[in-house]
């Protein structure tokens, strides 16, 4: 089976052909980075306006790169959330409005599902069970993951979650836009000793997670400080290594209480050097394989979309005629599909 994987989730449109033989077959990403960066952040309607511009040329260098033709793609595999409400209605449009012309079913795709499995599309992909550290935008959380539709949120973001603390305080910093990597540059460069930020909720049991407050304590330390310049990457090393610590230390406490040996890193902080790093070093103090996904897709990608997709097709699911994205999607509201629970 030849399935077409559309991600439009948010500010990158992505495409990818993933065959259930041969595995993925090709991959295609336009990013809006530059278009957003004048503006601090997603614009919304920019963006949606930017994926129906992208999408159907992005299909077609993906066709014409591996020598397919549409009549070729035996279903569509779409993100239908969480997400930006009109950035997944392009997708899901052009997704279901193509299946439709071909006469192929497509399959509706949870795009935090799609970062999980993210790591199953490497030749040698992680065994069933592990615990998934996701930290992607606006989500952190610590999943079970027992097989394909079968997961268990072990702790989430009870405010801003990871990646939004990163570009929050970039923006503070005024580091530039993505937030996230430019302050981790920032950080490399800084000595994480000077300025010490609080680890919110390490204190407390459970595996939630909160930033907001640690966001808070930087902005009263930028106030008082008379030369941001010097004192930048200083800064950013000192909030970064705060929020390694936290997640970190809170995988830890899920692997101990889990029992699992495999650790999955999803979603894009997960591209942070510094946090890989010390997940590594954790991995191997507690006799853990620690995984990731390639860097590439790492970040939203058509890949992870089209694999998630193809599984859920391949035990027959189907998306109904009537096209439904939702902004907000539980993950646990998932249904494992029968033939590859």
């Amino acid at each position: 089976m030849l399935v077409l994987g559309i991600e439009t989730s948010c500010d990158e449109t992505g495409l990818a052909l993933y065959d259930d033989k041969k595995g993925l077959l090709g991959h295609v990403l336009h990013s809006q980075v530059k278009m957003h960066a004048e503006y601090g952040g997603v614009v919304p309607e920019l963006a949606s306006r930017d994926h129906i511009l992208r999408i159907l040329p992005l299909l077609q260098e993906l066709l014409n790169e591996g020598g397919y033709a549409k009549s070729d793609i035996d279903a569509i595999a779409y993100t239908a959330g969480p997400g930006l409400m009109g950035a997944l209605l392009t997708g899901a449009s052009v997704a279901r409005s193509l299946a439709w012309t071909l006469g192929v079913p497509a399959a509706e795709v949870h795009h935090m599902e799609g970062h999980l499995l993210a790591p199953m599309l490497e030749d040698n992909p992680p065994e069933f069970p592990f615990l998934a550290l996701l930290v992607s935008g606006g989500h952190t959380m610590l999943v079970e993951v027992s097989g394909i539709g079968t997961y268990r949120r072990l702790g989430e973001s009870l405010d801003d979650a990871a990646g939004e603390a990163f570009d929050k305080t970039a923006q503070l910093l005024g580091l530039g836009y993505p937030g996230g990597p430019e302050l981790s540059k920032a950080a490399a460069r800084g000595d994480a000793t000077k300025y010490k930020f609080p680890r919110p909720m390490m204190d407390r049991p459970g595996l939630d997670f909160s930033f907001s407050g640690l966001k808070t304590s930087v902005l009263t330390a930028v106030q008082k400080i008379e030369d941001i310049d010097a004192e930048r990457d200083h800064v950013a090393a000192g909030f970064q290594e705060a929020v390694v610590d936290v997640l970190s230390k809170k995988v830890a406490r899920a692997l101990q209480q889990t029992g699992l040996k495999t650790l999955v890193i999803a979603g894009g902080v997960g591209a942070n050097q510094a946090l890989r790093a010390r997940l590594q070093e954790l991995g191997e103090k507690l006799e853990v394989e620690v995984r990731y996904p390639r860097v590439e897709f790492c970040t939203d990608n058509g890949a992870m979309i089209a694999f998630a997709g193809c599984q859920r097709l391949l035990a027959g699911e189907r998306a109904s005629l009537v096209v439904t994205t939702q902004a907000r999607w539980d993950m646990q509201n998932l249904s494992a599909p029968q033939s590859v629970a």
